[in-house]
C-alpha cells in the first residue's frame, strides 16, 4: 500500500489506489447505483448521442454504387471503407489504416485525455445515454434502485425486474442485428429474417451470441467493460501526462473541504464534502482522489459539483476540464515535444496512407510462368511460354480483359477464348501463351510487358519474365 500527501498536507494511505471502486475487500462485486446527472455537460452528451444513435442505425441503410458505405465482412475478407472495397491483397492497406488509428488514439489521449470514452465510445454511450435511462424509467431513480434490491420478491418487484430485464434483452437484440449488419450487410441480414433459419443457422446463431453478450455487458457487467476489460483505460497511466486535459478535481480551490454553513469559513476550500460528484460517477470513484483508471470522463461529476457550486453561491468549475498544470502552476494547455513526435509520426502515416489510397487499383492481377514449364518451340521461327494469370476485381461490374503486348512484338494466345471475364467482386485466373520471335531473344531471360485492357482502355501494365534458349 503506497502513501501520499494529501491536499491538506496530513500523510495518508492512498488505499483507493489499490483496489477497483467497484470490489469490496472481500473481492466481491459492489454494484454502483449512480443517480441520474444532470447539467449542461449531460444534454450536450445527449446531443452527441444522438447524432451517434442516428449514424449507428443510419449508416448500413446507406448505399454507393449498390455497396453499403461501409461493411466489414471479416469471414469472406471483404472490406469496404466509403465505397472503396478492399480485398485480402489490400490488407496492408487496412492494417497501415489501423496502425494510423492507434497513433491518433495516442495523440489524441496525450492531448485530451479520455475524451473519447466520455462522449463517443459505444459502450458509454449506450450504457448511459440508452440502458441505463430506461432502467431509471422502469426501476426509478438509484436510491429506489437500492431500496428494490434489497426488497424482498413481492410481485411488484418481480413485474419491474422481469420487465427491465425483458427490455434490456430486445434492445440488445435490435443492436445485435445492426451490428452484425456492418459485417454481412443490410441485405443478408434481412434474408436471415425473412427466409427459414435453416437456411441461415450460422447468421440466426451470429445474431442469438451477440445479442446474449450484449445483454450480458449491459444488465450486468456494466462499467466493469470499463475498468477491466477495455485496454484503453489501462493504457491512460502511459498516455497521459501533467498537461493532458482530463476531467479533475482543483484540489488547490476546493482543500481543506468542509461542511456548508451560511457562515463563511476562511480557512476552508470551497469544496462542501457533499458526495455529490461521488454518487452520480457511473464507476463508483471519487474524482477528489485526483486522476484514476477507472474514470471514463463522462462529465457527470462537473455537472454534480457546479449545481452544488451554483447553490451555495461559489464559482463554477471546481470540477472542470483541465490538465494539471494548469491546477498546481495556472498553465495553459502546452503542445509538448512528445504531441509534436505524435502528430509528425501520424502525419506520415497519413501521407503514405492517402498515396496508397489513391494509386490504389481497381483490378489487381498477378502473372506468373507455369511452374515446371520449359519454352516450346512454335515452328522455327517462335518461341512460346506459358503463364498463368491471377485477376482480382474490386468493382461492382464484370470485366472482360483482353492482354495485349506492350514492348515486343509477339502475340498473346488466351486458351479457350479471346478474353479472360472477370465478374463483379470476384476472383477469376485463366492460362495464356506468349509467343516471341527467335530474332528477338538474345539472353536466356527476357524482360516483357503485358498490358490488360477493358475494350480500348488500358487497366494495368504487368512485367515478367520470358525464358528462351541461348541462342549463338
Amino acid at each position: 500500500m503506497s502513501a501520499h500527501i494529501n491536499y491538506s498536507g496530513v500523510l495518508e494511505t492512498e488505499s483507493f489506489r489499490n483496489s477497483l471502486a467497484t470490489v469490496d475487500k472481500s473481492g466481491k462485486r459492489k454494484w454502483v447505483f449512480a443517480q441520474k446527472p444532470k447539467g449542461r455537460f449531460y444534454n450536450y452528451r445527449t446531443y452527441v448521442s444522438w447524432v451517434f444513435f442516428l449514424i449507428f442505425f443510419g449508416l448500413p441503410f446507406i448505399e454507393y454504387n449498390g455497396q453499403p458505405l461501409f461493411l466489414f465482412n471479416i469471414p469472406n475478407a471483404k472490406f469496404i471503407i466509403f465505397g472503396k472495397i478492399f480485398w485480402p491483397q489490400d490488407f496492408f492497406i487496412f492494417g497501415l489504416t489501423m496502425i494510423t488509428f492507434v497513433v491518433f488514439i495516442i495523440l489524441f489521449t496525450a492531448a485530451f485525455g479520455r475524451l473519447f470514452c466520455g462522449w463517443v465510445c459505444p459502450q458509454t454511450v449506450f450504457m448511459e445515454m440508452l440502458f441505463r435511462k430506461v432502467e431509471f424509467l422502469i426501476l426509478g431513480d438509484a436510491a429506489q434502485q437500492k431500496v428494490l434490491k434489497e426488497s424482498p420478491w413481492t410481485t411488484e418487484k418481480i413485474f419491474k425486474v422481469g420487465l427491465k430485464h425483458v427490455v434490456f434483452f430486445l434492445l440488445a437484440f435490435v443492436i445485435a442485428n445492426f451490428f452484425l449488419s456492418y459485417i454481412i450487410g443490410v441485405k443478408e441480414l434481412w434474408k436471415i429474417m425473412v427466409e427459414p433459419i435453416s437456411d441461415h443457422v450460422g447468421g440466426f446463431t451470429s445474431i442469438v451470441i451477440f445479442s446474449s453478450v450484449f445483454y450480458g455487458v449491459y444488465a450486468f457487467f456494466r462499467e466493469q467493460v470499463c475498468t477491466v476489460v477495455c485496454p484503453y483505460g489501462r493504457l491512460q497511466s502511459v498516455l497521459l501526462d501533467k498537461n493532458s486535459m482530463i476531467v479533475a478535481y482543483d484540489y488547490n480551490r476546493g482543500e481543506p473541504r468542509g461542511k456548508f454553513t451560511k457562515q463563511e469559513h476562511a480557512a476552508l476550500g470551497d469544496c462542501i464534502d457533499c458526495f455529490q460528484c461521488v454518487k452520480v460517477c457511473p464507476t463508483g470513484i471519487d474524482i477528489r482522489n485526483g486522476t484514476q483508471m477507472e474514470c471514463v470522463g463522462c462529465t457527470a461529476c462537473i455537472d454534480a459539483c457546479d449545481f452544488m457550486m451554483e447553490k451555495t453561491h461559489r464559482p463554477l468549475g471546481l470540477i472542470r476540464y483541465v490538465s494539471e498544470n494548469n491546477i498546481t502552476n495556472r498553465e495553459p494547455l502546452h503542445y509538448t515535444t512528445r504531441m509534436k513526435l505524435y502528430t509528425g509520426l501520424l502525419s506520415t502515416l497519413l501521407i503514405i496512407l492517402i498515396t496508397l489510397l489513391m494509386n490504389q487499383k481497381d483490378v489487381d492481377a498477378t502473372i506468373m510462368r507455369t511452374p515446371g514449364m520449359l519454352f516450346q518451340e512454335r515452328g522455327n521461327d517462335s518461341i512460346s511460354n506459358l503463364y498463368n494469370i491471377k485477376i482480382a476485381n474490386k468493382t461492382i461490374k464484370g470485366i472482360p480483359l483482353s492482354l495485349r503486348m506492350e514492348n515486343q512484338n509477339g502475340k498473346i494466345d488466351i486458351i479457350g477464348g479471346t478474353t479472360i471475364d472477370v465478374k463483379k467482386e470476384d476472383e477469376s485466373s485463366g492460362n495464356f501463351f506468349v509467343v516471341l520471335p527467335k530474332e528477338m531473344l538474345h539472353n536466356r531471360k527476357t524482360k516483357i510487358k503485358i498490358g490488360l485492357y477493358q475494350g480500348e482502355n488500358r487497366i494495368d501494365v504487368i512485367s515478367t519474365n520470358f525464358l528462351g534458349p541461348i541462342l549463338q
